[in-house]
């Protein structure tokens, strides 16, 4: 099994960008599917982007094409979500997870970190 950590959120004018970091423990991380989702208050969990096992292959949100970037280090057991051209439409936590496919559905992903805010104010 996979433990995730988030690090990197924080407060951010409208046009600025973050770098979000998912720290990955345990099993080999490389091995799996890395997604990223974000939930804003009194919203259902919403998919942004997910990479595959080698990195070859990403999809995104239509909301934050363009914008963001999903990346991963297999070496250092990392994932990353470089963040521009923030909008205040951003503002959610966070969430790294794990899984065995390439999807935008949640339910795919078995293990999730605690999640870091992302706050976007204008």
């Amino acid at each position: 099994q996979v433990q995730l950590v988030e690090s990197g959120g924080g407060l951010v004018q409208a046009g600025g960008s973050l770098r979000l970091s998912c720290a990955a423990s345990g099993r080999t991380f490389s091995r799996y599917v890395m997604g990223w989702f974000r939930q804003a208050p009194g919203q259902e969990r919403e998919f942004v982007a997910t990479i595959s096992t080698s990195g070859g292959s990403t999809l995104y949100a239509d909301s934050v094409k363009g914008r963001f970037t999903i990346s991963r280090d297999k070496a250092k057991n990392t994932g990353s979500l470089q963040m521009n051209s923030l909008k205040p439409e951003d503002t959610a936590v966070y969430y790294c997870a794990a899984g065995g496919s390439l999807t935008m559905n949640p339910n795919s992903y078995g293990t999730w970190g605690q999640g870091t805010q992302v706050t976007v104010s204008s």
